[in-house]
């Protein structure tokens, strides 16, 4: 049997947790009792600096089911990546796949059946991808298709329609910890592993209580924050316009030319154009040029930790102590 750790990211979800771990305990117990998973599995709530009752709730179920519930507090609150991805590097010693997803449980835990059947078949990634997007509104379900377009386009490697429901295999996580970047896209990151994969297609439901953690604005800044994170080509093409500027430039050279020699022009008008132009074209390819440089030490040099962990609630599996081996009578006689 294999050891599997749930890893669910918390931000100010006192609202949702006592709904999810009984469904997660009860999903966990029935895996358990079937010998699918080990009884050293367990679900890890990752508490990214919340500002409400989530630790409290999270430290309250360590205590009553310590052989269930184990509990990570990061020392200030840094994202859902990199709460996400600090649960997972503290995880990978002690199981031997992590299934990481959301607290609101939108996605579907009994997919989690089959993703352990996918892992068991030798996948070391599995990712969960949405079936449909029915329930999403249209404007919702229009910005999610471009921007995986767009990911596309720029040179990500993304699965479609897949959010951050997956399981990772332990191998797969240490080859994740290899990757050393302080912004985190993972949705990005974990196709670069490259280990075999396999997909499990489930049907989001809808958030059960309180208020979604991704409004509008930080879907945006999810969205450059992929782009940034992963790929130099937003700067390429700014080098690429500064090139087409300057050549149109020339070309407004060239009419400005004519016009001054036949006469339609009034004086300074050539020069004051083309110096537009020009300059600005010129402008625009020596920032491009600086900006490709720029672009390669953003993504490589950059070193500040991703994440500090101020409190780990975790006990080890009780060991069973060995047998003493009987004496026999007389052996303690000289």
């Amino acid at each position: 049997m294999k050891t599997i750790f749930l890893v669910v990211p918390c931000y100010n979800e006192e609202e949702v947790l006592p709904e999810t771990s009984k469904r997660l305990n009860k999903k966990m117990k029935q895996l358990k009792k079937a010998g699918t998973i080990s009884p050293e599995s367990r679900v890890v709530f990752v508490d990214d600096g919340s500002k409400d009752k989530t630790w409290k709730i999270i430290a309250k179920l360590h205590e009553k089911l310590p052989q269930m519930f184990d509990g990570v507090k990061l020392s200030r609150n840094e994202g859902h990546q990199n709460a996400l991805y600090a649960g997972l590097m503290q995880v990978k010693a002690h199981c031997d796949a992590a299934i990481s997803l959301d607290a609101d449980l939108q996605d579907d835990i009994e997919a989690i059946d089959e993703m352990i059947q996918r892992f068991d078949e030798g996948n070391d990634i599995v990712y969960g991808v949405r079936s449909q997007r029915e329930t999403d509104t249209f404007f919702k379900r229009t910005t999610a298709r471009g921007f995986y377009k767009i990911m596309t386009h720029m040179g990500v490697e993304m699965v479609e329609d897949h959010a951050d429901f997956r399981l990772m295999s332990r191998r797969a996580l240490e080859g994740l910890s290899e990757f050393h970047e302080v912004n985190l896209f993972l949705r990005g990151m974990v196709p670069m592993i490259g280990y075999p994969t396999a997909e499990v297609y489930y049907e989001r439901g809808e958030r059960f209580a309180g208020e979604s953690k991704y409004p509008l604005r930080k879907m945006i800044s999810f969205a450059a924050q992929g782009i940034t994170s992963l790929s130099v080509k937003p700067i390429r093409l700014i080098t690429s316009l500064g090139i087409g500027i300057f050549f149109t430039s020339l070309l407004i050279l060239l009419y400005s030319l004519i016009r001054h020699l036949t006469g339609h022009t009034v004086a300074g008008w050539t020069s004051t154009v083309f110096s537009i132009w020009a300059i600005g074209g010129l402008q625009l390819l020596a920032i491009g040029i600086i900006g490709e440089y720029i672009g390669k030490i953003y993504l490589e040099t950059k070193a500040r930790p991703k994440y500090l962990i101020q409190t780990w609630l975790h006990e080890e599996p009780k060991q069973p102590e060995p047998e003493q081996p009987e004496q026999q009578d007389g052996a303690a006689q000289g």
